[in-house]
């Protein structure tokens, strides 16, 4: 029997690490007697709130200030396109990537409604509980430039606020000081300053001063939570790194690597992504009539969770499930944004500020800002009519995998791609389905590494923990025995740090 057939049988191949979220620990005392820890240990309890093209959530992560571990404690999720529509009166200041309206009330309302829930299942006080909020959107699609996310961030705030949570919950302490007592001790609030650099990164800085893409945060928080859900695995997710969050929309970043000798400790941001992801599968599931035309999404059908289905079910349809991908694959574009674009995937992006920055800006569009969409949809329908839902959800796996494989391909090309460097995936667009399983064996026939099952990590909740990693940040609530940033099996950047400081 061939190798390869006995190998797949047995399920021998390497498996890729998939963090999903731990609930937090509980303490025992005997029968029938427990609690949960974060009502008795000291914990740093997060909201982060995103309202993206097809979710909003509010997700609760507790982090142990002792060990430094992160743990979801509870999630809200809700349908973006379920959002009130606008009211008489109201002004729309922007859209879904499906063309639901938004005002900034109705953004309000919702927010505030997912908050308030997300507490009270949770049995916790929003006022007396919660430590910091972290809100970010990926709601972009019809915004004209990516410095106008600021008044969508303005209606996340104004939700927050609605819900009850103290504005000083949603900025950084000025000092010590002005932090909680049960944060104080953990904190080094008096000994190093927030700089703006989360998870050891600097963030981009555009010769205009302006961001490169719209969606810049959720890169950003997608970076930190990648670094945070690692922790979970013999990954070292740590500078350099790649991490790519395929969310509906496209964002994550590439960071550089670092002299461990130099006085700076922080890493740079060289390489932004930006464009199309989930919403290519929404729009190949959409062409089906499985879904609603407008609005329905991938997850309707298969949900986000990673399959452990037999890899040789749909042998048979092999060649068929090559000739759709190629067919999807062909529509679909990775590459380097020209300098002349101001939208890329339908998201508002400054390419010419990114190129004279020195930031490679990496895109993936379906035809001109989405405009190869409704063929994808076309390629849906043909599927359905002719073979099955598994060949569907096959297609679909193999398509987002090759995006995923093609940016790889772009960055190496790039030179953004070290021997040290570590590869990070979040969003359901590369975490459900075999897509992890996929994604890995792409990266390991590309020889990029010597060991690439350890430069490669899958994390669910990607924004979630960037905004538990972020709010620590923001707090000064390092662990040097355990650290974030610094570089791959390097040290702790504490005391440079603070030596900068001096």
């Amino acid at each position: 029997m061939n190798p390869g057939i006995l190998g797949r049988l047995f399920h021998s191949s390497p498996k890729p690490h998939i963090v999903e979220s731990p609930p937090p620990p509980r303490i025992v005392r005997g029968p029938g007697m427990e609690c949960r820890e974060f009502d008795e240990k000291p914990y740093f309890i997060v909201a982060s709130v995103e309202m993206g093209n097809t979710t909003t959530k509010c997700i609760l992560t507790g982090v142990s200030l002792e060990t430094g571990m992160s743990y979801v404690i509870n999630k809200t999720v809700s349908m973006s396109r379920d959002v009130r529509p606008p009211k008489h009166g109201e002004e729309v200041f922007g859209k879904t990537l499906d063309g639901t309206e938004l005002t900034r009330e109705s953004v309000t309302e919702l927010v505030r409604d997912t908050l308030i829930k997300c507490h009270k299942d949770a049995k916790l006080d929003i006022k007396k509980d919660l430590d910091f909020v972290v809100r970010s959107t990926g709601v972009v699609a019809a915004m004209d430039s990516p410095d106008q996310v600021g008044d969508f961030i303005i209606a996340l705030a104004n939700g927050c606020l609605e819900a009850g949570v103290p504005p000083k919950k949603m900025t950084p302490p000025m000092s010590k000081a002005n932090q909680s007592a049960k944060l104080q001790p953990f904190s080094f609030a008096d000994r190093v300053n927030f700089s703006g650099a989360v998870a050891g990164v600097v963030p981009p800085q555009g010769t205009t001063g302006v961001e490169m893409v719209a969606n810049e945060m959720e890169g950003e928080l997608a970076m930190a939570g990648i670094k945070e859900g690692a922790k979970w695995t013999p990954v070292d997710f740590r500078n350099p790194c790649i991490s790519i969050d395929f969310g509906t929309t496209l964002d994550g970043r590439v960071t550089s690597d670092v002299d461990p000798t130099s006085t700076n400790p922080f890493s740079r941001t060289i390489g932004n992504f930006c464009g199309l992801a989930g919403a290519i599968p929404d729009s190949i599931v959409r062409g089906t009539g499985l879904v609603k035309e407008r609005t329905g999404t991938a997850l309707d059908i298969f949900g986000d969770k990673t399959s452990l289905t037999g890899a040789f079910s749909l042998r048979k349809e092999s060649d068929v499930v090559k000739e759709y991908v190629k067919r999807c694959n062909d529509l679909i574009s990775v590459e380097v944004v020209p300098e002349n674009r101001t939208r890329y995937g339908m998201v508002p992006v400054y390419a010419k500020v990114a190129k004279e920055s020195g930031v490679a800006l990496i895109g993936v569009d379906a035809g001109m800002n989405g405009g190869a969409l409704p063929d994808l949809g076309r390629i849906g329908k043909e599927i359905i009519t002719n073979h099955s839902v598994p060949v569907l959800h096959e297609v679909i796996d193999r398509v987002c995998s090759d995006m995923a494989l093609r940016m790889i391909d772009v960055s190496k090309s790039m030179g953004l791609i070290f021997p040290n460097t570590s590869i990070g995936f979040t969003g359901r667009a590369a975490i459900s389905g075999k897509k992890p399983d996929y994604i890995l064996e792409g990266i390991i026939d590309r020889k990029l590494f010597s060991d690439p099952v350890n430069h490669v990590v899958f994390v669910d909740d990607g924004l979630a923990r960037g905004a538990a990693l972020m709010g620590r940040c923001m707090n000064s609530l390092g662990k040097p025995n355990n650290p974030i940033g610094g570089i791959r099996e390097g040290k702790c950047i504490m005391s440079r740090r603070i030596a900068i400081g001096r």
